[in-house]
């Protein structure tokens, strides 16, 4: 008897969770294909929740890029964590993403602490990420001491970067994902307009190229994106930091620190929208900011404690 019944359309939201700068944005730009994650040598690029959506004939993955776990010194770091808990207790499944290249960090068990938190506990994948970058030893090594985190955990080894094992990896979240209709349009690859990937291509490109002092202290606010026919478009965009030394920083000597920020951010604001752009940046202090309630809803950082 044959059956010509279609294969059930599955859909769900993967939160793929980690400590600072263990690859996760890496990770969804390189599954979806394209950049819309920020992504940069410095912890703390994603400060709020991104939705990274991967749609095929069978299924549709919403990825959510959260923040990573720390132990948090501000107001902006106790926001970045709630955020990130809220998208594990939303999340169909989780992609608890470590370093294969480094050995259990102290940050890696702040996660364990969220997940035994959970009211209820979707499948975890343990992601073993860089494992490109050990070999078959070490790799067993790690995965025996990542392990020992949280027991009966799922490990998979990939690496964001050059892709190795991401197949296995997509394969095995379609598997988990409950069977339901798309919750976004099929051509649909995130929830970001391009006014916000903007100020985080503005932001990336400021992380790449500044001092160790200036990055934890930098937001960027679009004050204008207005499209002009053929000609492209026009971003004019404020950094903000907290200090007047930090301010002379981003400058530069002749303002040149701003300048090669602002060819950098222009060139991949370029890529992402393909067309031209014209980018004016102004750099203005805000005093501690990041401890400044009344700034950071400016901003549309959510409150800590929701959630």
């Amino acid at each position: 008897m044959q059956s010509n019944s279609p294969k059930a359309f599955r859909c769900g939201l993967a939160a793929v969770a980690g400590r600072p700068n263990v690859g996760k944005s890496t990770l969804i730009n390189t599954l979806l294909g394209q950049k819309i994650a920020a992504v940069s040598p410095k912890p703390q690029t994603t400060r709020v929740n991104q939705l990274g959506i991967l749609t095929a004939e069978s299924f549709q993955v919403v990825f959510i890029d959260t923040p990573g776990l720390h132990n948090p010194h501000h107001k902006l770091g106790e926001s970045m964590n709630a955020v990130a808990r809220e998208a594990l207790q939303d999340a169909d499944l989780i992609l608890w993403l470590v370093d294969a290249s480094q050995p259990p960090h102290e940050e890696d068990q702040i996660i364990t602490g969220h997940l035994a938190e959970l009211a209820s506990l979707p499948l975890v994948i343990q992601v073993l990420n860089k494992s490109d970058l050990v070999n078959a030893e070490v790799l067993a090594q790690r995965r025996a001491e990542y392990a020992r985190l949280f027991p009966n955990v799922h490990q998979m080894a990939a690496s964001a970067l050059s892709g190795a094992g991401l197949g296995e990896l997509l394969e095995t979240v379609v598997r988990e994902l409950p069977e339901g209709e798309a919750l976004y349009p099929a051509d649909q690859v995130t929830d970001q307009y391009e006014r916000e990937i903007a100020a985080d291509l503005i932001r990336e490109a400021a992380l790449q190229h500044l001092r160790e002092e200036v990055p934890y202290a930098l937001a960027v606010r679009v004050d204008q994106y207005q499209e002009r026919g053929e000609s492209g478009a026009f971003i004019s965009a404020t950094l903000f930091v907290e200090k007047e030394s930090q301010k002379g920083i981003v400058i530069g000597k002749g303002g040149a620190m701003l300048k090669t920020i602002g060819q950098s951010a222009r060139s991949a604001i370029e890529t992402m929208s393909a067309r031209k752009v014209f980018l004016e940046l102004r750099v203005k202090v805000s005093k501690n900011w990041r401890s400044n309630p009344t700034f950071l809803k400016q901003m549309g950082y959510p409150e800590a404690g929701g959630g």
